[in-house]
This record gives C-alpha cells, sequence and structure tokens, in this order.
C-alpha cells in the first residue's frame, strides 16, 4: 500500500511559478519503482509531465512542459516535488502524482504503469 497526496497547486498569475509536492506513504514506499507526475484537463487524455525512478536517477519530461519543470526527489522525505516555472492559462490542469509498483521496460511513460494515484491538485493560471 501507497499513499500519495499533493499539495501546492492554487490559482496564479500567467508568468509565476508553483511547487508542487508529493509525498508518498504506507508499507510499501519501499518497493516504489518511480513517482510521475501526470495532468489532465476535461476533455483530454492524461499526460505525463515528468517521472523520476526512486532506485536510479534517469529522469523523463514530458513534451508540454519540457524546459518549463524541473521533478526531483528528496528520499529523507519520500517526497518528489515538481517544480514549473512560467506558467501559461495551458497550464491550467489538475495534476496528479502516481507511484509505479511495477516494471515495464523502465520508462514509465504511460498512466497505466502507474498503481497507486494521489487525489490530485488544481493548477488554475489566469492572465
Amino acid at each position: 500500500q501507497v499513499q500519495l497526496l499533493e499539495s501546492g497547486g492554487g490559482f496564479v498569475q500567467a508568468g509565476t511559478s508553483l511547487r508542487l509536492s508529493c509525498a508518498a506513504s504506507g508499507r510499501s514506499t519501499s518497493r516504489v519503482y518511480a513517482t510521475g507526475w501526470f495532468r489532465q484537463t476535461p476533455g483530454k487524455e492524461r499526460e505525463l509531465v515528468a517521472n523520476i525512478p526512486w532506485t536510479y536517477t534517469n529522469i523523463i519530461y514530458g513534451d508540454s512542459l519540457k524546459g518549463r519543470v524541473t521533478i526531483s526527489r528528496d528520499a529523507t522525505k519520500n517526497t518528489v516535488y515538481l517544480q514549473m516555472n512560467n506558467l501559461t492559462p495551458e497550464d491550467t490542469a489538475v495534476y496528479y502524482c502516481a507511484a509505479a509498483m511495477t516494471d515495464y521496460g523502465g520508462h514509465w511513460k504511460e498512466a497505466w504503469e502507474y498503481e497507486y494515484w494521489g487525489r490530485g491538485t488544481q493548477v488554475t493560471v489566469f492572465s
């Protein structure tokens, strides 16, 4: 069992920054392979923002936010961070944290590769 709690979302002006946090807990936390950040807008599929393995560093960024986002992990806190800069209204979405418990090839780009999901945190960017 892995429990994920996202935080840090909010209502922000375009051009500003946000730092999202994902705190992992539960008895299976030590078995997590990777943590991913996804986002979803109504009418669109859930898309990868970034992911970071827990056993080695091989960070993958999605296309939409690449160059404006940095994912990092604090192992002492079992927390993964997503720093987003220069936000635009197109970044408005619910942002989800997810934990992958299975290795399907070492990439974890797809939502189906993650077994546990947080409830999400809303990010709204206004002009």
